[in-house]
């Protein structure tokens, strides 16, 4: 990569020839009449080089091609979740030669992006100048500052990386199994780098490690086992990946033995707690808002009154309904929480919670275009399923897999967290009161469609790759939020006190999520005092609190995502409304806005608002 290619495209006028170039004395043979036609030619064709140099945009475009093409040789699996196999085969041993690597990338990078000038390209590659620098600073920042690698045992699972592998459809079973194959022989390395990356992990990060593991070593089980034994595969290729697989289960064990004996039993931990500095700058780099953290927790303290006081008008209209003969509590949260009880009570069954959430998707199609809300692809399919072992335990009730801009016609899968096995009857209950008839609705809403898979399929079509691939969490959470809304203001759940009761209390799980997440990581927030705010002033089930709690000591700024990209998208479809008057059309915005890609809805508002270009 040439690392000045700003900087060598700018030079180019420099073929013009200086007025006092001293000419050769063997160029004075040819005659003065010679020397000058040849002069006027060199001359002509350095004008015609500079007319045809490329321009600030085009240069950028190569650069951006280039950028991505080392990113994805520097990191394989980010390249294959994004839907880029070129690189399948080869495993980054995360080690210190790694981090300077990736160390060299970044700064080598961003003297590159500082060579372009940004007033001179388009709105368009203006944002993604923005979006590139910000990302590597914010790599840079991680692995200097933050250094997750050293203590978050969970981040070294290699089932992770093979499963996608192994399930995807863009290779022959072969092709993919020889890429597994290659990528698993170098385990024992990898495992060896991670040992040696653990300091002082957090506990609740060691035991979600162990957790997923089990699930990582299940992927190189029976069913890889399987996938060998009936490919093309030679003998001897056979025999080779059978004991490459039992070294690598061996180094996942013993890693797992590591966590549980070095680690836990040492009983040497560093909080999970981040603090405020640390937290203020993960939010800087994660949102690109245009808000602090400390505004936008102000924000959900005033939005939290706001809901709460809609949720006790609803809910005074319902009591008599569902609770006929009996006294309204004077006590409003009592109020709201004595009708959410009643409403909760119809769910779907332990072991139906998947089929339900299948059965509503087509609903939600249906309703999306009758409304006319956007334009839909239903060529693209959207697989339900339990959530993969390997990937549970951080307290989530469902998340959306996407393939990247890529691999756009490779299955979105929606997983669905199963009821843990060894939780009692109760325990059960509890979670499937949270996801009830109508929260369920709303979930699938969120990460469905109109959400997150929507969303995704719009920014794989966006004209630019680095909007895509580099998306903003704020702006993928928040629209998931708006979605939800939006699809109740224009009549979904046929207006009823009801739906938009529960739609009040999931909101608020949005706004609490905020006050927690900060107030865990910055104000060292208690447990006890955590689950409580959500229980009382959330009006959550007991299961959906702890494991909120859970998810909240595992991630930080994650969480305030919802809310800050929700707030934001709100403010900006008002803005818009105002500028264009009876001219607006929510279909116009809903496709203007996803154009865009993942990109922060800071600068989408500010290119949908003035299209000329970026503020400075």
């Amino acid at each position: 990569m040439e690392d000045r290619i700003g900087v060598t495209w700018s030079n180019t006028n420099a073929i013009s020839l200086p007025f006092r170039m001293r000419i050769p004395f063997r160029l004075l043979r040819y005659g003065l009449s010679t020397v000058v036609c040849g002069l006027l030619a060199l001359s002509a064709t350095g004008h015609a080089l500079a007319t045809a140099a490329p321009s600030p945009d085009a240069r950028f475009d190569a650069y951006k091609n280039q950028f991505l093409l080392a990113l994805w040789r520097l990191e394989p699996e980010l390249a294959a979740r994004k839907g880029y196999h070129k690189y399948d085969s080869l495993l980054v041993i995360p080690d210190a030669a790694q981090r300077l690597r990736d160390d060299k990338f970044a700064q080598a990078n961003l003297a590159t992006l500082g060579s372009f000038r940004v007033g001179s390209l388009s709105p368009a590659n203006q944002l993604d100048l923005r979006l590139l620098r910000n990302e590597l600073r914010a790599r840079r920042w991680a692995a200097d500052t933050l250094r997750e690698w050293q203590w978050n045992p969970a981040s070294y699972n290699l089932g992770a990386a093979v499963a996608p592998l192994l399930n995807g459809r863009y290779y022959r079973l072969d092709r993919r199994l020889r890429n597994i194959s290659d990528k698993i022989s170098h385990a024992a390395a990898y495992y060896a780098a991670a040992r040696a990356n653990i300091s002082t992990p957090t506990k609740e990060h060691t035991e979600l490690a162990i957790k997923q593991l089990a699930g990582g070593l299940a992927v190189l089980g029976p069913a890889l086992a399987d996938s060998v034994r009936k490919s093309g595969l030679s003998a001897a290729e056979k025999q080779t990946f059978t004991a490459r697989i039992a070294a690598t289960r061996q180094a996942m064990q013993g890693y797992v033995d590591f966590l549980k004996t070095d680690v836990l039993a040492a009983g040497k931990f560093r909080s999970f707690r981040i603090g405020k500095a640390l937290f203020d700058q993960k939010f800087a780099y994660t949102m690109q808002s245009r808000f602090t953290a400390d505004e936008v927790y102000q924000q959900a303290l005033k939005h939290k009154t706001a809901l709460l006081h809609d949720m006790g008008r609803r809910a005074a209209r319902l009591h008599p309904k569902y609770l006929p003969g009996q006294p309204a509590p004077a006590d409003t949260l009592t109020l709201i929480a004595a009708v959410i009880d009643q409403l909760s009570r119809k769910h779907a069954t332990r072991e139906g919670v998947a089929d339900a959430v299948r059965a509503q998707i087509p609903a939600l199609v249906a309703f999306v275009n009758e409304k006319n809300l956007l334009t839909q692809d239903p060529s693209k399919p959207l697989v339900v399923r339990e959530t993969p072992p390997y990937m549970r335990g951080r307290g989530t009730a469902a998340s959306v897999e996407s393939p990247g801009p890529y691999d756009r016609s490779a299955d979105t899968y929606y997983n669905v967290e199963p009821i843990p096995a060894e939780w009692t009857p109760g325990q059960a209950e509890s979670y499937l009161r949270e996801y009830n008839d109508y929260t369920l609705q709303i979930l699938n809403i969120h990460e469905a469609i109109p959400g997150h898979y929507t969303q995704r399929m719009y920014a794989n079509r966006a004209p630019s790759l680095v909007k895509s691939l580099f998306g903003n969490v704020a702006m993928v959470e928040g629209w998931g939020v708006y979605a939800e809304r939006m699809m109740l203001e224009n009549g979904y759940g046929s207006n009823s006190d009801e739906i938009w009761l529960m739609w009040d209390k999931w909101n608020l799980r949005v706004t609490l999520n905020t006050l927690l997440d900060r107030g865990i990581q910055a104000n060292n927030l208690n447990e006890a005092d955590g689950v409580a705010m959500l229980r009382r002033e959330g009006f959550q089930e007991e299961v959906e609190a702890r494991n909120k709690w859970l998810r909240a000591t595992l991630t930080s700024g994650q969480l305030s995502a919802y809310f800050a990209g929700y707030m934001e998208i709100v403010a900006l479809r008002e803005a818009i409304m105002r500028k264009q008057g009876s001219a607006f059309g929510l279909k116009g915005f809903h496709e203007q806005f996803l154009s865009y890609g993942s990109a922060p809805v800071k600068y989408i508002g500010e290119l949908m608002l003035s299209p000329v270009g970026l503020r400075p």
